[in-house]
């Protein structure tokens, strides 16, 4: 029987080379709530100016606030570091051409993610703009500048740069105790329950972005700890249970949204925060200040992420007398940030118990970390400290 004839297959030669066409994101949804639709109507009126100026032919221009600390007050009403009425303005002209326009797309950019529920990060947004063909950046600190100046001048609209979509990739903190955080499913979007009672010896993780999220509690307080070995020894033993409260590690200077989920749920359930870090000026005027009041270099930004309700628990000048805590000496750089901020902050300037105990520490020329009260027990801090420092919440620091 004669075989039948194949036929061999030739692969076919490849062409030139095809740049992938560049696919829009899938929409998931179209703009649902108060803040999105506040956000997208922000960047309409800012398209709106500059279309109507050029109408106009006029120049058009964007302004921002002066971000410098000449132009930052301590405004003891709202409890934060403020942002003053100096403005800036940038003018488009030969030389600001190609800022002017990068600055327009990541407007462009910021409403489409909105309108498709998504976001980028800072490394994403520079690679995105690879398409702008002349208008694209060269390197991530030109984006990051451009980034910056919109979330300052969109800060003036009560704006941030998580509600423009454009996400930090710094990791939020740890949370235990009596709470539920209300979620919804990044696909489907359905509504979550996350019971940050139930994660064993481990805990919840703030997301980089909470403005989402809804809060169910009965606690009576929120206890914003410095170290994760200190939350972690509350939350294995339970802590948060006796003392009918919610522990959040900050893990060092708290992160944005570290700083946004506990001001959110402060104000939600309007329940008192306390910070306990070490006793330190890096602690008090670095991690505790930029919790309760943020910093001079944001200003623009503290009104989302600080926690004027925040009050200093411990460990202060007082408890090192009062409970012989083990310390160590005051290094120089220690002793620079203490007298620098008695001289130039304007929040402890204005403070005359933290004027004291500013200078209480300076005398004694020492410092002293949570980990001291170890000296009495490994959880002496449970069983005696904190249950003690609790009865007397009306004299913590401001």
């Amino acid at each position: 029987m004669a075989k039948k004839a194949t036929r061999k297959k030739v692969a076919a030669k490849p062409s030139a080379a095809k740049k992938p066409a560049a696919k829009k994101a899938t929409s998931r949804r179209t703009v649902t709530g108060a803040t999105d639709t506040h956000t997208v109507q922000c960047i309409d009126d800012t398209a709106k100016k500059v279309h109507d100026r050029i109408l106009a032919k006029n120049a058009p221009e964007l302004k921002s606030p002066v971000r410098s600390l000449s132009n930052v007050h301590y405004d003891p009403k709202v409890g934060y570091l403020k942002i003053g009425d100096a403005r800036k303005v940038r003018t488009l002209t030969v030389n600001t051409v190609k800022s002017f326009a990068q600055t327009l797309k990541m407007l462009h950019i910021s409403k489409e993610m909105i309108g498709q529920d998504t976001f980028a990060t800072k490394r994403e947004a520079y690679y995105v703009s690879k398409n702008w063909g002349e208008a694209r950046f060269k390197e991530q600190p030109e984006s990051d500048t451009v980034m910056d100046d919109i979330e300052s001048m969109f800060a003036l609209h009560g704006v941030s740069r998580e509600q423009l979509r454009f996400y930090p990739e710094e990791h939020g903190g740890a949370v235990a105790g009596n709470l539920t955080v209300v979620d919804r499913d990044p696909v489907s979007g359905e509504q979550l329950k996350i019971d940050c009672t139930k994660f064993g010896s481990g805990a919840y993780t703030i997301p980089h972005s909470v403005e989402h999220l809804g809060f169910e509690t009965k606690a009576k307080f929120i206890l914003a700890i410095e170290t994760g070995g200190m939350f972690q020894r509350l939350q294995v033993h339970g802590f948060w249970n006796t003392a009918n409260c919610i522990i959040v590690s900050m893990g060092g200077v708290p992160t944005r949204a570290t700083r946004r989920f506990i001001r959110r749920l402060a104000d939600d359930k309007n329940i008192p925060v306390y910070a306990f870090v070490d006793c330190d000026p890096y602690g008090i005027s670095n991690i505790y200040r930029t919790l309760k009041v943020g910093s001079g270099n944001t200003a623009h930004l503290n009104q989302f992420f600080c926690v004027p309700q925040a009050h200093f628990l411990g460990v202060t000048p007082q408890d090192i007398k009062d409970y012989e805590l083990p310390t160590h000496p005051l290094l120089d750089v220690d002793i620079k940030r203490a007298k620098d901020a008695l001289k130039n902050d304007p929040f402890f300037k204005q403070s005359k118990p933290w004027n004291k105990a500013i200078n209480d520490l300076l005398k004694m020329k020492v410092r002293a970390e949570q980990q001291a009260l170890a000296k009495w027990g490994l959880n002496y801090v449970i069983d005696e400290y904190l249950p003690a420092k609790l009865k007397k919440t009306k004299s913590f620091l401001p």
